[in-house]
């Protein structure tokens, strides 16, 4: 049997090696490297073919892909929500990606994403919390203690430099999990037994809860003047977080609105409510955190664009190294108007 081409080979990122890479990089160095290049993105948005992501939703979920274009590299991300699916001993999220070349239409990266989803979510948080958080934030509530939540933490700590962290989940056992992930990491612990107690003197309110329902997490009278809320729970339509009041007061940041109307708690408002894209405020048209007592509300659904800056982030990191193995993913037929006879040597 004859070995495949150079032309063949496709990198492939496996869970194994994404997690080898990630200690051997460090967390929180990845989270600042993964927001660094979410930022260089967000300031050339308007390069980017955009799109709402492509859902196919079910009673029990739903599975979406989300593609984008820089002109010179494609990337697109296959990613499923299923809330359910913790009862069943499952993630509720999994995810892969590929990378291509626009000139070729060539796959040059495969990789999984369930766990890179997990560090580019975080970090995108924290890139938005530079921008719109209170200077010198230092404590957050986190209130959904499920997978997302130690990495939105060290996100925090390493990007914006929290120092403490109030927990909440209905589930204790998920807050008693949270807790224990983060023990000897450099981030004070504090476990609480109702959201009211997790926000108390919280200058970031980050909200991550899974179920498929409109929820009131916060309500309006639990959100005071002067913080900033990171919701990114909602991301899907007939799922939020916040009541409406909330919204009314807040200054609203968005990654792509005609996603973010369907998904998002801005779902909840009128088709002309204002918000502000995030990537004006990141490449200095719009402005984000004006005053002490203003809210500030990112209302995240995650976008293909951030998806699109972690696979260049990992197709640049894995040079040189053996954090991946080579797929033998494309035919590469002698003349490549043979594709037939290729098959038909294999035979022999």
């Amino acid at each position: 049997m004859t070995q495949p081409s150079e032309k063949a080979l496709v990198p492939f990122v496996s869970v194994d090696n994404m997690m080898r890479l990630v200690h051997h990089i460090g967390i929180e160095q990845i989270l600042r490297d993964l927001a660094g290049y979410v930022e260089d993105d967000f300031k050339r948005w308007e390069l980017f073919d955009k799109t709402p992501r492509v859902a196919s939703h079910s009673d029990v979920g739903v599975i979406e892909l989300m593609p984008t274009s820089d002109g010179e590299a494609y990337g697109f991300k296959y990613v499923n929500g299923h809330p359910k699916n913790t009862s069943e001993g499952l993630q509720t999220v999994t995810a892969f990606g590929l990378l291509a070349d626009v000139y070729t239409g060539y796959p040059v990266l495969l990789t999984e994403m369930t766990m890179l989803t997990a560090l580019r979510t975080a970090a995108t948080s924290a890139m938005a919390a530079k921008y719109l958080a209170p200077k010198g934030s230092t404590t957050m509530a986190m209130i959904g203690n499920g997978a997302q939540s130690e990495f939105q933490t060290l996100a925090m700590k390493a990007i914006i430099g929290l120092k403490s962290v109030r927990l909440y989940d209905k589930d204790t056992a998920a807050t008693a999990k949270c807790a224990r992930n983060l023990e000897g990491l450099g981030i004070e612990v504090v476990s609480c037994k109702t959201p009211e107690e997790a926000i108390e003197g919280a200058q970031i309110l980050t909200t991550c809860t899974a179920d498929k329902q409109n929820a009131t997490i916060l309500t309006d009278n639990m959100v005071g003047s002067g913080v900033h809320i990171n919701a990114i729970g909602g991301d899907c339509p007939g799922k939020t977080e916040l009541a409406a009041g909330i919204l009314s007061r807040s200054d609203v940041f968005v990654e792509y609105p005609p996603q973010t109307r369907i998904e998002g708690e801005i779902q909840q408002m009128p088709e002309d409510f204002a918000v502000t894209e995030l990537w004006e405020v990141i490449s200095g048209q719009k402005q984000g955190r004006t005053g002490d007592r203003q809210i500030t509300l990112f209302d995240s659904v995650g976008f293909a664009i951030e998806d699109f800056s972690a696979l260049r982030y990992i197709r640049d990191r894995i040079k040189g190294t053996d954090y991946f193995i080579d797929l033998d993913m494309l035919a590469d037929p002698d003349d490549p108007r043979d594709l037939f006879g290729m098959l038909q040597r294999a035979k022999s």
